[in-house]
């Protein structure tokens, strides 16, 4: 029993994406016994900019935990533990000793820091270091030393927004000796659930910032001195299935314990139970990504590709690839916001109705392995035929044919066979990109019965933590597999699809 009442028969999985909040309550089969989901609103108060409000989100943080523990008919007295999966990367300051925001939320895809991005990546100081460490590769073999994650700067790492913001914001200027804080959203969240008494993150959430070097595990202090950041400001980093301490008993009536915090991605991986080498998770939501276990060997950056920690806990650290995709859902929400169909699951049978999209190519905003900030979204290859079935199918094709792109350099690059590709996400539901994908890589890739594949991870370490499940092994146990895409065409057949929306894209490059 737990807090001297009922006995603990639930554990709470919440998950704050980019798109939406949601919590789902767990039993001990993981089986959702109550859910709640609220809208996630952000805020765009000029071009580039990209904030949520932080009381907006901690209001609707703790309204969907209270609304799906009513929904499962249970009672906060019976929650074993809670586990949070947070969006990585998006960040706030606040003062020590008030605990006041100094400013909203600052979104990953926030794009704020763009000239202090470009200053830095032509700076003759930058080049130097480069110079450096590729001698230090050369001389030591060591892999820390080949290009490391700051040698090249852009707008979507925390490291350059955090600069701007100790280069722009008055107040977080005249509190950076000692008396700022910064948090990721997990960091920020905690503080909050436990009225200031916890201040951390996790090393999963921790080495999603670029700032924290996953090599030393420690913040890394050669970039921060590089960008003017006091090491001050940076919170202890935990392990990711561990007591955090419990919630405030004002906050939910009872103290809930709080027992695992965790970046979505790494909780996707989690919830899939992708625990060895060579493990693939491929989640397609709001972006794209694709994820590889390399167990206790930490991949250096190559060509798109990016080291993390996925998890730690005790004595075991798991590392992860990931090569990640923009413009996957929001592009297919986009679609149906200007009306090329009405509901979501439509699509697919939009594109099986007809045969190709006769050459026409949709190109998202960004694209994997191109490095290029002016690349235009375009339709190309319209015709007076052209339906909205062409379009739909062309956006759908655009998924297939990115995860191929990333696939392939996957393979070339993480010296590790591949094992089970298990995929998750909501874009995961759309039959047509499933097994268009599994054609083009020639690999068998399973989806899950849950696609909540975070919330659920989410829940599997706060289990573990509060001894609510007891192994991995009971955890794989837990999965449940809703179907299997094997690959029905040959690779060949879509060569000239691809080849002409590769010709797209180029044409799409420097708008």
């Amino acid at each position: 029993k737990i807090h001297g009442a009922a006995p603990a028969r639930y554990v709470l999985g919440v998950d704050v994406g980019s798109t939406v909040v949601k919590c789902h309550v767990y039993d001990r089969a993981a089986a959702v016994r109550g859910s709640s989901y609220r809208k996630v609103e952000s805020l765009y108060p000029c071009p580039g900019r990209v904030e949520l409000d932080p009381e907006v989100l901690w209001s609707q943080f703790v309204g969907v935990i209270k609304e799906a523990v009513q929904d499962a008919g249970a009672h906060m007295r019976q929650i074993a533990g809670l586990g949070i999966s947070t969006q990585r990367a998006t960040f706030i300051t606040w003062h020590k000793r008030t605990g006041k925001p100094f400013h909203n939320f600052i979104s990953w895809q926030d794009l704020r820091s763009a000239e202090l991005v470009n200053s830095w990546n032509k700076s003759l100081l930058l080049k130097v270091i480069h110079v450096i460490f590729t001698v230090l590769h050369f001389l030591t073999g060591n892999d820390r030393y080949l290009a490391p994650s700051f040698l090249t700067f852009s707008t979507q790492q925390t490291s350059m927004k955090l600069s701007w913001v100790f280069k722009n914001i008055l107040e977080v200027k005249a509190a950076k000796k000692n008396n700022c804080c910064f948090g990721t959203v997990d960091t920020w969240l905690l503080y909050r659930l436990t009225k200031g008494s916890v201040y951390a993150t996790d090393y999963s959430n921790a080495s999603a910032t670029g700032i924290f070097e996953p090599f030393t595990k420690c913040w890394n202090p050669t970039l921060c001195n590089l960008l003017s950041i006091p090491m001050s400001v940076f919170p202890p980093v935990k392990d990711t299935s561990f007591n955090f301490g419990s919630t405030d008993s004002e906050i939910f009536g009872v103290p809930i314990p709080i027992m695992a915090v965790v970046a979505d991605q790494q909780s996707a991986m989690f919830g899939e139970c992708c625990f060895h080498p060579g493990d693939v998770k491929l989640t397609m939501g709001t972006g794209g990504f694709w994820n590889v276990n390399t167990g206790e060997h930490l991949c250096a950056s190559r060509r798109g590709l990016y080291p993390l920690i996925g998890w730690k806990i005790g004595e075991e650290v798991v590392y992860l690839t990931e090569g990640c995709m923009s413009d996957i859902g929001t592009a297919i929400k986009w679609a149906q916001d200007i009306s090329l169909f009405t509901n979501v699951d439509e699509t697919a049978k939009m594109a099986q109705s007809i045969v190709d999209s006769q050459g026409v190519c949709f190109v998202p905003g960004f694209q994997v392995s191109v490095n290029d900030p002016c690349l235009s979204a375009s339709f190309m290859g319209l015709k007076p035929s052209t339906t909205r079935n062409h379009l739909v199918r062309a956006i759908l094709e655009s998924v297939a044919f990115r995860n191929k792109q990333l696939y392939d350099i996957i393979v070339k690059k993480v010296r590790i066979p591949l094992q089970t590709i298990r995929a998750d996400g909501g874009v995961s539901n759309n039959s047509f990109v499933m097994q268009m994908t599994s054609d083009l890589i020639n690999k068998k890739i399973e989806k899950p019965a849950n696609a909540d594949m975070s919330s659920l991870g989410a829940a599997f370490l706060a289990g573990l933590a509060s001894g609510f499940w007891t192994d991995k092994e009971q955890l794989k146990k837990l999965r449940q597999i809703e179907a299997v895409f094997e690959p029905q065409k040959d690779t060949e057949e879509y060569r000239p699809a691809m080849d002409t929306w590769l010709q797209a894209m180029k044409r799409s490059l420097h708008w």
